[in-house]
């Protein structure tokens, strides 16, 4: 409720539209039939309301606990009006406890450091060899990642600009950290071959493991 475009104010004014729309209903209509009516009129029109404030920002979804909270508070309204004062009070405490209690919970989730198990690092893997020599400097590459510990994120070649006929190979993987040792051990048996030129390799960002 803080520093969004819903304040206390406008959760307050929703609460209080959705119980007098209620007792109108109640004090004029013809029993539980129009203040079901009323109440799902009431519904729709938070439900637009709620639309307003949702927005985006720089490719993040802004103000959807806003729209949420607005329309729950129509919910009490319509408790209030309907004279359900006992499950209106349940829920304005479980609306403040979500909006107090659990905001702390859900910050401390987020804030709380990925364990080195759960981490992930992608590895670029770039090989220059002769362009006669590239179906096998391809078909190394294959076998080395399917007998280690790695996730095979991709393979692609580039002519290089020059007379040399040579041939770059890049390759993506991912592994675990603990594995970079095997990663160098790779690049040091396909320097080994006859028809490579150089090896080279690089680690990127870390990633959390995702299921």
């Amino acid at each position: 409720m803080r520093q969004r475009t819903a304040g206390l104010r406008t959760i307050t004014l929703v609460t209080c539209g959705a119980c007098l729309f209620v007792l109108l209903g109640a004090m004029t209509g013809n029993g539980t039939t129009t203040l079901t009516q009323i109440a799902a009129y009431v519904v729709s029109g938070v439900g637009f309301l709620g639309g307003g404030v949702i927005m985006r920002e720089q490719g993040a979804i802004q103000g959807i606990n806003t729209a949420a909270t607005l329309w729950c508070s129509a919910a009490v309204g319509v408790l209030c009006g309907a004279g359900h004062y006992g499950p209106a009070l349940a829920g304005t405490a479980v609306i403040l406890f979500i909006n107090t209690v659990l905001r702390e919970v859900g910050r401390a989730i987020n804030t709380a450091p990925v364990a080195s198990a759960d981490l992930l690092r992608k590895y670029v893997l770039t090989v220059v060899c002769r362009e006669q020599d590239e179906v096998n400097v391809r078909a190394l590459i294959t076998n080395s990642m399917v007998s280690a510990p790695f996730s095979f994120q991709g393979l692609s070649s580039r002519d290089i600009d020059d007379e040399s006929r040579r041939v770059e190979v890049i390759a993506t993987l991912e592994t675990h950290p603990k594995f970079q040792s095997k990663v160098e051990a790779v690049a040091s048996r396909l320097s080994m071959d006859k028809g490579v030129s150089s090896v080279s390799w690089a680690g990127l960002d870390t990633v959390p493991v995702t299921d």
